[in-house]
């Protein structure tokens, strides 16, 4: 009896801490951009892109991944345009000295602009899933994830060459982890108290919808011709990612961290149209 009493108030004692994660800050880092993008006119109001993009971290130390996009872009008149792509990812290992697994990515885009003045103020929606291949611990992360980014830009276009601007986007994740363990400070149990469970006893699902990045965005637009152009800019990251450390069976919750911090990077990125 005494021994079910001690039971019952221990896990009344762990209710409060029941969802909890450890905070993890990240460090500050400026990472680097450098992109190509090209498109042509295929049909009326339809243009073909293909884009390719490096990108750096770790103060520019470190070769972060590429990517390479093709696109479709259909654009009824001066106010809308809408768009689907497709991306290859290709991470790098700094520890391994390789590419890591190869990522997939799908893209939707629809978009529209107003005028007012010499400034442009549009919005753009994109909805995007990215399949992730090869052997991966999906008691930790889902084979695909899905994101919505919305972005609202405003640009001055009352200079002859350059065309000055600031956005700001929000990414939200569709399907986040939805998690729920007793920690007690030290471990992660489950309602019996255990660290072990059954496999996935932890995880609801890959089921919630949380906000996981803001950017803001600082640049300008120099036109190098009437067919190509030059772009700088300037972004500052804000990123919350929810990080699951599972064993490979799911039968063990080793560490649920909120990782929050700020990237910065410098993206400099050639357009062009043929």
């Amino acid at each position: 009896m005494k021994k079910t009493i001690a039971i019952i108030l221990l896990a009344i004692a762990a209710l409060p801490t029941t969802w909890a994660q450890t905070d993890v800050a990240l460090d500050t880092e400026l990472g680097g951009r450098l992109s190509f993008q090209a498109d042509k006119k295929v049909a009326p109001h339809l243009r073909l892109g293909l884009a390719e993009e490096l990108r750096f971290d770790n103060n520019f130390a470190a070769f972060d991944r590429s990517q390479t996009t093709l696109s479709l872009a259909y654009k009824p008149n001066k106010q809308f345009k809408f768009g689907v792509g497709y991306a290859l990812i290709l991470p790098y290992s700094q520890s391994n000295t390789a590419f890591k697994s190869t990522r997939h990515r799908l893209m939707a885009d629809a978009a529209g602009n107003l005028r007012f003045g010499l400034w442009r103020l549009s919005l753009k929606e994109r909805l995007q899933a990215t399949l992730r291949a090869g052997d991966m611990n999906l008691y930790q992360n889902p084979r695909v994830v899905v994101a919505l980014k919305s972005r609202l830009k405003l640009e001055y276009k009352g200079l002859r060459r350059w065309t000055p601007y600031i956005s700001t986007e929000m990414r939200h994740r569709l399907n986040a982890p939805s998690v729920s363990a007793i920690y007690d400070g030290t471990y992660y149990l489950t309602p019996a108290l255990s660290q072990y469970g059954s496999a996935g006893w932890f995880l609801g699902g890959y089921n919630k919808v949380r906000l996981d990045r803001l950017r803001s965005t600082i640049g300008a637009t120099y036109r190098l011709n009437q067919n190509s152009s030059l772009d700088i800019c300037f972004m500052a990251d804000w990123v919350s990612d929810m990080v699951i450390d599972a064993n490979a069976a799911g039968t063990r919750l080793k560490n649920y961290t909120r990782e929050q911090g700020t990237r910065m990077w410098l993206v400099v990125g050639y357009d062009c149209s043929l």
